[in-house]
């Protein structure tokens, strides 16, 4: 098993006609993911890799199974594209864009939830459960995401799109490998947070452990230790903060719109000290989440 995403997992790009979107369908299809098309007002008729290309995203769903969606637009049209896809029924969205404005972002997660849909992201690379399936960008090239992210028994959740791939590469080096990988993403408002993603995670029984990236800022990780407390998931994780000399630094900014320090709960200390509260173990370098897992795990 896996968590949002299988081998079966058919989706389309929205935007596939843009740079970076192109690109980002080609490393889908090396990788062997069921991407079907996607979508750019104006341009149907046209191909992408040979995959076509279509106006709406309705011309998708009335047609065949759509399971997601990758929002890949510039910011300014990105929340229309999202809710485009939330009213044609797609129940996994996956938006890249970053730099939306963050009343939109609020507006359309809120819309989703209501809808039953699931948006991973914003400013996210993606998710990927290796050997079966990646949507978005996650991993790079195909090979590049063949060695980074070795089948095995590790979810994997990071604010970081890049450090999900330098943890998910320690994991494989280590022959623990990763059930499923999800770059969160780095904003402040988000459609999926780690609490929000653990019960599939503690649903899972391929998965054994958790790997987690923070950040400073936001109430991410207070919600997480609320979620062990009231659920008691038995699932070791392991979390590495990021950025911890921003405590010296209340107001400034440590690498995603999301990691404004504005007071002392958004700190890393005192992160760490709640996650460690909580039962979480964190790490004090990324290269040691392997080791600590096996620990905690009992190899």
């Amino acid at each position: 098993m896996s968590i949002l995403v299988d081998k079966d997992t058919t989706f389309i790009i929205q935007g596939i006609t843009g740079r970076e979107a192109v690109t980002m369908a080609r490393e889908c299809l090396d990788y062997g993911a069921k991407l079907l098309g996607g979508v750019t007002p104006g341009r149907k008729g046209r191909e992408v890799h040979g995959l076509p290309v279509e106006d709406n995203v309705l011309a998708f769903t009335s047609r065949t199974r759509v399971d997601a969606a990758v929002v890949s637009v510039p910011p300014g049209f990105a929340a229309d594209a999202v809710l485009e896809a939330i009213d044609a029924g797609i129940k996994l969205i996956v938006c890249v864009t970053e730099r939306i404005p963050r009343k939109q972002v609020a507006q359309f997660v809120e819309y989703a939830a209501e809808k039953g849909t699931r948006i991973i992201g914003p400013n996210c690379l993606g998710v990927i459960s290796p050997g079966k399936t990646r949507v978005g960008g996650i991993g790079g090239a195909a090979e590049s995401t063949r060695r980074a992210f070795k089948p095995g028994k590790i979810g994997v959740m990071s604010r970081s799109g890049g450090m999900t791939v330098e943890i998910a590469n320690s994991l494989s080096e280590a022959g623990l490998g990763v059930s499923t990988a999800v770059s969160i993403g780095g904003d402040a408002i988000i459609g999926s947070t780690y609490a929000e993603l653990m019960p599939l995670f503690d649903a899972d029984p391929e998965t054994e452990g958790i790997a987690i990236y923070s950040e400073p800022g936001g109430r991410a990780e207070y919600e997480l230790a609320d979620y062990m407390a009231r659920s008691g998931s038995k699932k070791p994780i392991i979390a590495f903060m990021a950025g911890r000399f921003m405590d010296e630094m209340p107001g400034m900014r440590f690498g995603h719109a999301g990691t404004i320090v504005e007071g002392r709960a958004d700190t890393t200390a005192s992160k760490i000290a709640n996650l460690t509260a909580a039962g979480i173990t964190v790490a004090e370098k990324i290269g040691d989440i392997p080791r600590l897992l096996n620990e905690r795990l009992g190899k």
